[in-house]
C-alpha cells in the first residue's frame, strides 16, 4: 500500500518535470527564471524570449503532454478490447488509416484528386480513415484468432501505406515533401490556434475513455463473462472504437502518425501498478504517456543545439525495448508452463 502511494506521488512529479523540461528545451536558450516568469506574465521579460516561451514551447509541451496521454489510452483500450497485448493504434494499422485519410487531403488537393479544406478537413479525414480500419479490425476479431488479427492489422497499414504511395506519385513536389516531414511526427507544429480544436477532442475521448472503465474491467475475462455481468458488449465495443478513432486520428492529423506509445506505456503502466484495474490502471497510463511524450520531445529537440530529430525515431527507441521484453518475457512463461 505504502508503495502505491509513493507511485502516485511520483507519477505526477514526473509529469511536471518533464513538461517543465519540455518548455525550457529549444534551439533558442531561454533562462529558466525567463521562462517562468513568462508564464507567470511578468512585463520585464524579453518580448523575443516570452515570445517563444509563450507562442512556441507551451503550445509544443501541452500538445506532447495530451498527444501522449490520448495514443497510450487508446493503447489500453485497443489491449483490453482484444484481450491482446500487441494491440494498437499503430500496430492495428489505426494510424495508418489516420495517414491515408490525411494523404487524401494533402496530397489528393494537390493532384486534383480532392479540395483541401485546412485543418478541419485534415481532421474530419484522420478520423474518418482510423474509424474505418478500426471498424474492418473489429469486424475481423470475431472472426480470426488475435495473432492473425495483428497479423491483419500490418496488412491494413501495408494497403493505406501502398494508396498513399500512389497520391505520392501525382502529387506536387512540396507537397510530397511536408507530407515525408508530417510522417516523421512533430508536437512543436500545433499553433494555439489548432490546439483549442485538438485539445477538446483529445480531452472528450479521454473522459469516454474513463466512462468505460466498468465495462473494461469486465471485458478483461472476455465477452462472455461481461455480458454475465450485465455488460451490454456490443454498445460498449462501438464506444470503445469511437473513443480510440477520436484519439487516433486526432492525434494523427495535428502530430503525424506517432508510433510505439499506444503499444509500450499500458505494459509500463501495468508493471509498475501491478494490477489490470482499469481504475488505476488508466489514470496511471494518461499520465506515463503524456511524462513519457515529453521527455520523447526534449530527447528530439537535441538540449543545446539547432537540430531536430524525427520524434517517431525517439519513441521507437523508447518503446521498442518494452514491446520486446513482452514478447520474450510471454514466450519464457508459455515455455515454463509447457516443461
Amino acid at each position: 500500500m505504502i508503495a502505491s502511494r509513493w507511485i502516485w506521488v511520483l507519477l505526477p512529479m514526473m509529469l511536471v518535470a518533464a513538461f517543465v523540461a519540455d518548455i525550457t528545451t529549444g534551439s533558442v536558450r531561454v533562462p529558466l527564471d525567463a521562462t517562468l516568469g513568462a508564464l507567470l506574465g511578468d512585463g520585464s521579460v524579453e518580448p523575443t524570449w516570452r515570445s517563444i516561451v509563450l507562442n512556441l514551447r507551451l503550445p509544443r509541451a501541452i500538445t506532447a503532454g495530451l498527444a501522449g496521454a490520448a495514443l497510450s489510452v487508446a493503447g489500453l483500450l485497443m489491449q483490453t478490447l482484444f484481450r491482446n497485448p500487441l494491440a494498437g493504434p499503430f500496430v492495428l494499422g489505426i494510424s495508418s488509416g489516420a495517414s491515408l485519410g490525411v494523404a487524401l487531403v494533402v496530397l489528393g488537393g494537390s493532384a486534383g484528386l480532392v479540395v483541401a479544406v485546412g485543418d478541419v478537413g485534415n481532421l474530419a479525414a484522420s478520423i474518418t480513415g482510423a474509424s474505418l480500419v478500426l471498424v474492418l479490425v473489429v469486424a475481423a476479431a470475431r472472426l480470426v484468432p488475435t495473432l492473425t488479427l495483428l497479423i491483419l492489422g500490418v496488412l491494413f497499414g501495408y494497403a493505406a501505406s501502398a494508396l498513399v504511395s500512389i497520391l505520392l506519385r501525382f502529387a506536387s513536389p512540396e507537397s510530397v515533401q511536408g507530407y515525408v516531414i508530417w510522417t516523421q511526427g512533430e508536437f512543436g507544429g500545433v499553433t494555439w490556434d489548432e490546439l483549442t480544436l485538438l485539445a477538446p477532442l483529445l480531452v472528450a475521448g479521454l473522459v469516454m475513455a474513463w466512462v468505460a472503465v466498468k465495462p473494461l474491467n469486465a471485458l478483461l475475462l472476455g465477452e462472455a463473462y461481461a455480458r454475465s455481468m450485465g455488460v451490454e458488449v456490443g454498445r460498449s465495443r462501438l464506444w470503445l472504437i469511437t473513443a480510440t478513432a477520436l484519439m487516433a486520428g486526432a492525434v494523427t492529423s495535428f502530430c503525424g502518425p506517432i508510433g510505439f506509445l499506444g503499444v509500450a506505456v499500458p505494459h509500463l503502466g501495468r508493471g509498475l501498478l501491478g494490477t489490470s484495474d482499469h481504475r488505476r490502471l488508466l489514470p496511471a497510463v494518461a499520465v506515463l504517456g503524456a511524462s513519457l511524450a515529453l521527455v520523447a520531445n526534449v530527447i528530439a529537440q537535441v538540449p543545446g543545439s539547432s537540430l531536430v530529430l524525427p520524434l517517431n525515431a525517439i519513441t521507437a527507441l523508447l518503446g521498442a525495448p518494452v514491446v520486446i521484453w513482452v514478447i520474450v518475457s510471454r514466450r519464457s512463461i508459455r515455455d515454463s508452463g509447457a516443461g
